[in-house]
């Protein structure tokens, strides 16, 4: 992975390791069980595995990050994505939609949940909260049949098991309707959402307290 110095928003200088960085290619490319070949994710305890192989983030929102100062001049996969799509948002698709895409099938697991490497890369110290908050989060692919991919391919829906759980929906109950322990235990009965999203939100189902987002959105100290 590659290591990045830069400043974060205290203006401390540090050494970082990110997977973060991402270039774009024309050529068809293997998409395996747990990510595209040559690619990887740094962090393995809080990213990757097979519930987050591909991290997914729709072009449509590209204009409005644009007018962040700092991010006026956003390259593709900006915000580490693997793919970039378009003709889909979060209001659009459900957690449990299996798509076909090039040789490869692929399944959305849960909303992305940015963490604070994206706002020290960009040296914006707001900048995941502003993504979670807005809920232009994008979201994980699984993979369920390997194969190749290509940029260009369509992405053609086969299935949509569980339509009432949008990634927009699943980002009002995760981020915002923290109260409402119902619509937790709801989502959580949804089978095809990630291990880890069912697990954090049976707990607080079951104890009513809500995750501390702090480490996740601001990061260490120093």
């Amino acid at each position: 992975m590659p290591s990045l110095q830069a400043s974060d928003h205290s203006g401390s200088r540090q050494e970082w390791t990110t997977g973060f960085l991402k270039k774009s290619t024309a050529e068809s490319i293997w998409l395996g069980a747990l990510n595209l070949a040559g690619d990887g994710q740094a962090d393995l305890a809080n990213h990757g595995g097979l519930d987050k192989a591909v991290n997914v983030y729709p072009h449509e929102h590209y204009s409005y990050w644009s007018q962040t100062p700092g991010l006026t001049t956003l390259p593709m996969g900006g915000f580490g994505e693997n793919f970039t799509t378009q003709g889909l948002v979060e209001q659009d698709v459900c957690i449990g939609d299996v798509f076909q895409l090039g040789e490869a099938t692929v399944q959305i697991s849960q909303p992305r949940q940015p963490c604070w490497k994206l706002a020290r890369y960009w040296r914006i110290k707001d900048l995941a909260l502003r993504v979670q908050e807005t809920g232009r989060t994008g979201w994980y692919f699984r993979v369920l049949r390997e194969g190749h991919v290509q940029a260009g391919k369509q992405l053609v829906l086969r299935k949509r098991p569980y339509p009432r759980w949008t990634v927009s929906a699943a980002n009002l109950v995760m981020h915002h309707q923290v109260q409402d322990l119902q619509a937790a235990q709801d989502l959580a009965d949804c089978e095809a959402l990630s291990l880890r999203w069912r697990e954090k939100l049976r707990k607080r189902a079951l104890t009513g307290a809500p995750e501390n987002t702090d480490p996740r959105l601001n990061g260490p100290e120093n």
